[in-house]
């Protein structure tokens, strides 16, 4: 069937007609990322970020000149500033059994009985615990 009656058939142009021929499957849409409007001013949140770790979204909203709405402004404050948050001090720290264990010594200055078994130096080894109490 000549291109011009499929054309005229579908009600589609002819150049259509020749590239879905030509084309391996069917025509698939596909279109760019839109992006969003915070990206052309990620850079200076990161700068503020970085001097400011904990600088509220309003207010890096204020020095970067923002004007539009706060929520996309936030989401996007929200996923980059763990990046720049220094570690928290009061954290606790987890070991898998057998991977640490701690020895210390001293010795204890008092006045000592002749026999007496509670005076010089004491040692104490300790390992971790074996699994979770």
């Amino acid at each position: 069937m000549p291109v011009k009656a499929i054309a005229r058939t579908l009600g589609i142009s002819r150049n259509t007609v020749r590239a879905a021929i030509a084309s391996d499957g069917s025509p698939k849409y596909q279109r760019k990322p839109a992006g969003s409007a915070v990206d052309a001013f990620e850079p200076r949140i990161r700068e503020l970020l970085q001097a400011y770790p904990t600088m509220p979204a309003t207010v890096i909203a204020e020095r970067i000149g923002w004007t539009r709405g706060l929520t996309v402004l936030k989401d996007r404050v929200r996923e980059l500033r763990p990046a720049y948050l220094p570690p928290d001090p009061a954290s606790r720290t987890a070991y898998v059994p057998g991977e640490l264990a701690q020895c210390d010594s001293g010795s204890r200055r008092s006045r000592c009985r002749p026999g007496s078994s509670t005076c010089g130096i004491v040692r104490a080894i300790s390992s971790p615990q074996r699994g979770p109490l």
